[in-house]
């Protein structure tokens, strides 16, 4: 549904940082203007742990970050974006805080300081009956200290006795406890005062799988806040949100997912799978799936295991715990949502061999919101993302433009068919979710996955060339070796300190070698050496061979993803720096410094009349961008109703159409294709009837493919007639 205050006509994500204050987006504001943009979307912008490059670890939420600014700064901003006429969309992080055995945290000081007597216990998720809590912030073993309410112990026991909740396996964010209403009001009271001053239109909810009753909460979150508000859910390909959540929708994964697949080639994928099995790199993905989260389950989120089968009745701790953990690797989806997930549930439960099983899903079936069934639900989580996006996607590396959030990548693409189909779905029930391309989580940019697709295209020659750069430079880990190739000719030109930091993060992730926590230093070491070798020897030159043949292809997929989604159903929103080209993979690199000087003299330009080349420069990203939003927010009635249109002739599979209402989309897929077959020559996309101009070169619509697209790989037309209703 759509808040009573409406969904902004786009947002743009801006990352706050120390190096990046409310004054310095203050100073953007017009420039934001000039794009288009009709909602800032900030970062969390509560205090958070000193130095925090993201602020997802609040240590106070009821004051706005001094190191941003503080409350002064935070209302010279609102007092900009208001006289510009922009939104303020704010993420907000109900699930956590950033704690330690520091005072940084007032309310978790005091929690140590006076245990179960404190009057923020109840704040944290706290297994208080088995004695005092467990800080795994200790070096080592003689380091540790027997306090009254707390125990500084060795940091490794953290992942297997950890006595309160956390985010993921980071035992520096403890578990609150938003579902107790005091705890909510004290916690989310700042937000709401802002929101009822009119300082925030839009709300984005971070993790809302961890709380312990996220439909709850964002129905109290609705009753409280009446803005636009999206949860950062990651669906299932098939999974769509609980249709009891009051809710606009996603932050967009999901339709990150729709929209990249279109421009994948799915004649690639027998190449690719033979590739990776020549090399040794598992192509079952399923198989690897399980053995991922089964991994999970074994190491970094035992704890949580172990807590959750001491709640089961009737079963032996051990197979209890083998129970929890089976059930848990075997989710369909990150988590369900009892008693209305209970098809989730039914699946996980069915797959599970250890007997302790049948006593687990009695318990879960007769108390669906006891603690039991929430801590599974509020687990399976964090199995599935850790299991998954943080292990798998780096382990299962055949093709890894699909390796993203929210992603499938055992489903190679997505058919036109199957898109107009999703999307068509999103405008009738949900036409205010927020859509994406890149986020400050995805795994690599958008321009990289639009580079990558192109491999789809040219399997043949992929291979060719990673078997002749292997043998001179191989990295001796047949995933990361994979993944490695990929990511070089997907982010080119980089420099050897990005993708030393980059394969240092994939290594550990994958944890076949090295892990974060268990060290291989002569792996690391080698891993370390790679880019350098590579980069000044005689393989770089090749690599920027290879390049320079997919660098125009993955330009135009990259056009065509952007203007699908910034034109089809769904608030979309633009990260920032990315309405030019950007080719950054994982965080940090996707968090560098954004340059608004040269975005602002290449905008002044193109508000001048320029039409610039699709070139090195990514203006004509920028003029895409640009003309969309711009539509977006002056025109919205265009952009209602969903219709795909059909080309015809010999090319037509290379283009994506679909008409809104008095405006049609038009994008190029599968661009090597394209050239192979000689161009558009006479296919035909039929226009509805109207007068149709095509904002991007201001001339008038052909209908023949080889006019409409000549000058750009993309088209935006409107109806000249809806124009003079709409004056």
């Amino acid at each position: 549904m759509t808040g009573p205050d409406g969904a902004p006509a786009s947002t743009y994500r801006v990352q706050f940082t120390p190096d990046f204050t409310f004054a310095d987006a203050e100073a953007v504001v017009d420039y934001l203007d000039a794009l288009g943009v009709g909602a800032l979307y900030a970062s969390p912008v509560l205090e958070a742990v000193p130095g925090s490059t993201h602020g997802y670890d609040v240590v106070d939420p009821t004051r706005a970050r001094e190191e941003l600014g503080g409350e002064s700064g935070r209302v010279a901003l609102h007092k900009a974006l208001r006289r510009a006429g922009l939104g303020f969309v704010l993420d907000i992080v109900p699930n956590h805080m950033a704690v330690g055995h520091d005072d940084v945290n007032r309310w978790w000081w005091d929690v140590l300081r006076h245990g179960r007597g404190s009057r923020y216990a109840k704040f944290f998720d706290v297994d208080w009956d088995s004695g005092p809590l467990l800080l795994p912030f200790a070096g080592d073993e003689a380091s540790e200290e027997e306090h009254e309410h707390y125990r500084l112990v060795f940091w490794r026991r953290g992942n297997t006795e950890l006595n309160y909740r956390r985010f993921f396996d980071i035992t520096t964010l403890a578990a609150v406890r938003v579902e107790d209403p005091e705890v909510f009001d004290t916690t989310h009271g700042e937000v709401l005062r802002w929101v009822a001053a009119g300082e925030v239109t839009g709300l984005r909810v971070d993790h809302p799988d961890g709380l312990a009753d996220p439909g709850g909460y964002v129905r109290r979150l609705r009753e409280r806040a009446g803005v636009w508000l999206v949860v950062e859910k990651i669906l299932g390909a098939d999974e769509r949100l609980p249709v009891s959540w009051p809710v606009d929708g996603t932050t967009g994964y999901d339709a990150l997912r729709e929209v990249c697949g279109l421009f994948v080639d799915p004649a690639g994928e027998a190449a690719f799978t033979a590739l990776a099995e020549e090399f040794g790199v598992p192509t079952d993905f399923a198989a690897v799936e399980h053995e991922c989260r089964d991994l999970a389950t074994r190491t970094i989120l035992r704890a949580e295991v172990r807590r959750i089968a001491a709640l089961v009745r009737d079963a032996d701790r051990a197979e209890a715990e083998r129970a929890v953990a089976e059930v848990m690797v075997n989710f369909p989806v990150y988590r369900s949502y009892l008693p209305e997930g209970l098809d989730a549930w039914t699946a996980a439960v069915s797959a599970a061999t250890s007997p302790a099983a049948l006593a687990l899903d009695r318990q879960v079936r007769a108390e669906p919101h006891g603690e039991l069934a929430t801590r599974i639900q509020q687990t399976s989580g964090m199995v599935v993302a850790k299991g998954t996006e943080d292990t798998a996607f780096y382990r299962f590396t055949r093709f890894v433009a699909l390796n993203e959030v929210g992603g499938a990548p055992d489903r190679f693409g997505v058919p036109p068919t199957e898109f107009h189909a999703r999307a068509a779905a999103r405008e009738a029930g949900l036409p205010a979710a927020m859509t994406a391309l890149s986020t400050h989580d995805t795994k690599r940019s958008e321009d990289v996955r639009a580079r990558l697709a192109v491999l789809a295209e040219l399997p043949g020659e992929f291979a060719e060339s990673v078997r002749r750069w292997t043998a001179a430079h191989p990295i001796d880990e047949p995933s990361l070796n994979m993944l490695a190739w990929q990511s070089l000719v997907g982010a080119w030109p980089i420099t050897a300190d990005r993708m030393r930091a980059y394969l240092d993060k994939a290594a550990k992730e994958s944890k076949v070698r090295t892990t974060w926590i268990d060290h291989d230093e002569a792996f690391e070491e080698a891993v370390a050496a790679w880019p350098e070798q590579v980069l000044s020897g005689p393989v770089a030159a090749e690599v920027a061979s290879f390049v320079e043949r997919i660098v125009a292809p993955g330009w135009s997929n990259a056009l065509g993803q952007k203007l699908v989604q910034l034109t089809a159903p769904g608030v979309p929103d633009v990260y920032q720096g990315t309405e030019l080209w950007d080719l950054s993979l994982v965080d940090p690199d996707n968090r560098r410094p954004v340059d608004y000087e040269v975005r602002r003299r290449l905008l002044d330009r193109i508000e001048d009349g320029w039409l610039p080349d699709v070139d090195d420069s990514g203006a004509a990203k920028l003029l895409v961008v640009q003309r969309a939003l711009r539509l977006r927010r002056e025109r919205p009635e265009l952009f209602r109703g969903y219709r795909p249109l059909e080309a015809s002739g010999r090319t037509a599979p290379h283009v994506v159409a679909f008409e809104r209402t008095g405006l049609v989309a038009v994008a190029t897929r599968l661009p090597v294709g394209l050239a192979d077959a000689g161009g558009w020559g006479d296919a035909v996309l039929p226009l509805p009837p109207g007068e149709w101009t095509d904002v991007l070169t201001s001339r008038p619509a052909a209908t023949r493919l080889a006019d409409l697209l000549d000058r750009y790989p993309v088209a935006l037309l409107v109806d000249d007639r809806s124009n003079r209703e709409s004056d």
